[in-house]
């Protein structure tokens, strides 16, 4: 397990049994275009000065590393937490549309299209869009648009249309159903910035490349206040997965480094009502890419189901597939119930009240069994200001 080789992606765009590229044939040319051209342009000087002096001056990077000794104390561990909330827009999903735009930019897009579930893609891709002057349109799942609707006025204020997806579970499996035939019909001018490591390759690759620089940071803010880089524990939360893929990327070669994927259980993990994807999928095909998925006995996608929209979710990308697979990651399961009471309990005890999301990654803490010297961090993706309405209609506090 020493070369990091093994869980990153190959040069067919592959993480182990999981990725590739399973696409219509009218997409083609813009995939392949975006294959043949990300690592250099990635790499580039221009492209790694504009992204970094984006990362520092606008975004807010670095984002701090927060030792949290009240929730320390109630869990007997060292609980330090990765504060993305803190990025401006609110979340962790700008690290990627910053760097997004710099390549639609270079690749000499004029048009951007985006899918979003809890909206803080979304968000992060209109103000991305504002920035640079570029026309900007969001797909979200008409049921997430009446959960998340400040996030929706927020995307409007900033200049970018908001279409409600109207077909299946109206969620983000739909919304992104609906980015992808608008891209089908727009191949030439229109890059789509898709939000998380889904999709088919090069777009899992080069989301976590672009949130990789969660994990940079951490190491580093490790380094400064403990003497390590090296924590015993990395907890996140797996929708999709991008913020996890952050959060994990420098550590994937580290085997002292245990990385916890902490998926949505909804009503319970066999309820029915849930989107634990390794508990309850199998290996299929979803957005573009062979993954792990949630469905049918026939193979049609199962409606997956959670209280936090940005977990709602049938699948996971290839790259915490393969993490799966291979057993480099564990995964654990959250109900809503417990997500709640995690979100408030931070709340409550350190004065941060987290996106629905990150609650997840608290609440697997009660989870696991930790030693008094224990260092562990938690990716605190999002902030709940999106949440409060849940929050206040749960009102368990």
């Amino acid at each position: 397990m020493s070369s990091k080789a093994i869980f990153t992606v190959n040069e067919h765009g592959y993480y182990g049994n999981f990725g590739g590229s399973y696409i219509p044939e009218m997409l083609y040319p813009n995939v392949e275009e975006l294959r043949e051209k990300y690592l250099q342009i990635l790499n580039s000087a221009e492209f790694q000065k504009d992204y970094n002096h984006l990362l520092r001056d606008y975004v807010g990077r670095p984002t701090p590393l927060y030792l949290a000794n009240r929730l320390s104390e109630q869990l007997g561990a060292n609980i330090y937490l990765k504060r993305e909330d803190l990025c401006h827009t609110g979340a962790h999903k700008v690290n990627n549309t910053v760097g997004q735009i710099l390549m639609a930019k270079a690749l000499g897009k004029k048009k951007i299209i985006a899918e979003t579930g809890a909206g803080q893609h979304g968000v992060a891709t209109a103000t991305v869009c504002a920035l640079m002057g570029l026309e900007c349109i969001v797909y979200m799942g008409e049921i997430d648009t009446q959960r998340q609707r400040p996030n929706v006025e927020r995307m409007k204020l900033l200049g970018a249309e908001v279409r409600p997806a109207l077909s299946g579970s109206r969620t983000l499996k739909d919304a992104t159903n609906e980015a992808m035939r608008h891209w089908i019909n727009n191949p030439a001018d229109t890059h789509y910035i898709i939000g998380s490591v889904v999709g088919p390759h090069p777009y899992p690759d080069m989301v976590a490349r672009l949130q990789a620089v969660i994990s940079k940071e951490i190491r580093e803010q490790l380094k400064e206040k403990t003497g390590n880089e090296l924590p015993d524990y990395v907890v996140a939360c797996v929708g999709g997965g991008s913020n996890a893929a952050g959060a994990f990327y420098h550590y994937l070669d580290e085997p002292s480094v245990k990385l916890v994927a902490v998926e949505a259980a909804g009503k319970g993990v066999h309820s029915g009502e849930s989107a634990a994807t390794t508990a309850l999928g199998k290996p299929g095909i979803l957005h573009g890419s062979k993954t792990i998925l949630m469905q049918t006995e026939d193979g049609q996608v199962t409606e997956p189901y959670s209280i936090s929209a940005g977990l709602d979710y049938p699948g996971i990308g290839p790259f915490h597939a393969h993490l799966f697979d291979s057993k480099r990651a564990d995964f654990l399961a959250v109900t809503d119930e417990d997500a709640m009471q995690a979100g408030v309990n931070l709340s409550k005890t350190e004065g941060i009240i987290p996106a629905i999301e990150s609650a997840h990654a608290l609440s697997a803490l009660q989870q696991m069994k930790f030693k008094s010297d224990d260092v562990v961090v938690v990716n605190l993706s999002g902030r709940g200001d999106k949440d409060l309405e849940t929050y206040i209609k749960w009102g368990g506090y």
